[in-house]
């Protein structure tokens, strides 16, 4: 069985299911709908203003849909059904849930009172998963995976952008999440900076750790993706095999965008 089969037929790490989001008169997300099986590494491509950021901030409730859910490995993520309805969850059991869901910003958003070791350790001993000792030497591994070991007594501050994007991937996976999502993770970085990040997530890719990640690197996304989605004015316009939509798009709105971009 080839590992395209295997990822059609493995139960949904992420399923997205008639996802709209709008803001006042402005419609972000138009009914989105998409299934992501574990393991599976989905770059989301789109213009600005395409609802790509968005969609992420859905996926761990940091954004509340109008219409719609997100499940991850079945659990509903921000809501409870209740009868034919959806329900709210205190913000207790969401912040839980986050917790299974990682996060990658495009601005690290690292602690810079503290550490690389104590910003990576942080939030397993906060959620009471492990104890403080369990969690910093997670925390050691989890630096020494990202190329950092030698760095964990230094600040954010004392380190180069593409290195705090590393130490905020280490503290994504200290939680042990069953999916990690990254919004424009080289965006913030100077040029030169910006392999040792992208080094990092193919490491993940290959991994089986099952990715989300909204970039604008077409050769990339080209490399490590599993499935293409190309997301424009809130909608999927196609998805597929990068094969299949950066080398053969079908859609004119897709074939528009890549003619400006590659």
């Amino acid at each position: 069985m080839s590992i395209t089969d295997t990822l059609e037929t493995a139960p949904a790490a992420l399923e997205i299911h008639d996802v709209h989001k709008w803001y006042g008169a402005h419609r972000v997300l138009d009914g989105v709908d998409l299934t992501i099986r574990p393991g599976e590494v989905t770059v989301i491509l789109g213009p600005s203003g395409s609802g790509k950021s968005t969609l992420l901030r859905v996926i761990n409730h940091l954004e509340k849909p109008e219409i719609g859910y997100v499940s991850v490995n079945d659990e509903l993520i921000g809501v409870k059904r209740q009868g034919e309805r959806l329900k709210e969850l205190s913000e207790r059991a969401i912040l839980a849930q986050r917790g299974r869901i990682g996060f990658v910003f495009q601005n690290f958003n690292l602690f810079p009172h503290l550490t690389v070791l104590d910003n990576v350790a942080a939030a397993p001993v906060a959620t009471g998963k492990l104890t403080k000792p369990e969690a910093q030497a997670l925390a050691k591994e989890l630096l020494e995976r990202v190329g950092l070991g030698e760095r964990v007594g230094a600040y954010p501050r004392q380190l180069s952008g593409g290195q705090q994007q590393r130490v905020a991937i280490a503290r994504a996976l200290a939680l042990r999440p069953g999916v990690i999502l990254f919004d424009e993770p080289t965006s913030a970085l100077d040029p030169e900076l910006v392999g040792e990040v992208l080094s990092v997530i193919k490491d993940l890719a290959t991994s089986g750790t099952t990715l989300v990640i909204v970039t604008h690197e077409i050769g990339f996304a080209r490399e490590i993706a599993d499935r293409v989605v190309f997301i424009d004015e809130g909608r999927i316009v196609e998805q597929g095999p990068p094969s299949e939509v950066l080398d053969k798009p079908r859609h004119e709105r897709t074939r528009d965008f890549l003619s400006k971009v590659l």
